[in-house]
């Protein structure tokens, strides 16, 4: 899966890396970005209304869109954006599930506003030459349907993670879930990752243990995108993916527990 890696080594490594900016165009166009850098815009690669609100793109527009930016099939990716990783942790886990090698997927540790207060930005637009990328979908994927959700409710072997904020949980959530705001687990000073104990401990404080099976589940599939790679980047293992979230559970008029 898809590492988080520091600044610095995104800057002594920029020249084989593909940089990507996830923020609105306007951002990229008027705030700067990271020098190398091309914009695809969060917008661009999940749909936005409807039951299949957030969910995976069509594997041709996805195609499409990488290689409009110039990036093929043995690219290494490096992605940010100017919220503490979320939007950007969603393209890469979008990668990973089309079949691009986790092992080239980074994710800035911090964001832009972290990165530009000690390296250099540009605001020259990217040079590159479009590609033809090929989608190809691994054979197995962490992805889990509402019915492996609905079993995990009962299981004591695993626990299901809710990664919304506590007024969204209190408001309703899938039956045996915990709380664990995605938020706690990201530096408000340094807008990166919490040092690896402390973050370790936010997660035991919630049941959360790599001993167990993880699934996890919020809205459209954008905060847990950011909760999975941090749960790979520190050893968790046996990580599943709830990608219909609330919006399918609640298309399939599934209960929901309110505290």
């Amino acid at each position: 899966m898809s590492d988080i890696v520091s600044a610095d080594w995104v800057a002594d490594n920029l020249d084989r890396l593909h940089v990507v900016d996830v923020r609105d165009g306007w951002e990229y166009d008027a705030m700067a970005h990271l020098p190398t850098a091309v914009s695809v815009p969060f917008d661009r690669f999940r749909t936005e209304s409807g039951d299949s609100e957030g969910m995976l793109p069509d594997h041709s527009e996805w195609a499409s869109l990488l290689g409009s930016v110039g990036i093929d099939a043995d690219s290494e990716i490096v992605a940010y954006d100017d919220h503490h990783g979320v939007f950007a942790a969603r393209f890469l886990v979008t990668a990973e599930l089309l079949g691009h090698d986790p092992a080239a997927l980074h994710l800035l540790d911090g964001d832009f506003s972290s990165w530009q207060l000690e390296h250099p930005t540009s605001g020259d637009p990217a040079e590159f030459e479009s590609t033809d990328y090929e989608v190809d979908p691994p054979d197995t994927t962490p992805l889990v349907d509402a019915d492996r959700v609905a079993a995990a409710s009962d299981d004591s072997d695993v626990v299901l993670v809710d990664t919304r904020d506590e007024s969204e949980y209190v408001a309703g959530h899938i039956p045996s879930a915990v709380l664990l705001d995605w938020r706690e687990l990201v530096d408000d000073e340094t807008r990166g990752l919490l040092p690896r104990e402390a973050a370790l401990k936010v997660l035991e404080s919630a049941g959360i243990v790599p001993e167990k099976r993880v699934v996890l589940y919020c809205n459209t599939a954008r905060r847990i995108s950011h909760t999975y790679v941090v749960l790979r980047h520190l050893g968790f293992e046996n990580v599943e993916f709830y990608e219909g979230s609330l919006t399918e559970w609640k298309a399939q008029d599934r209960p929901l527990e309110e505290e």
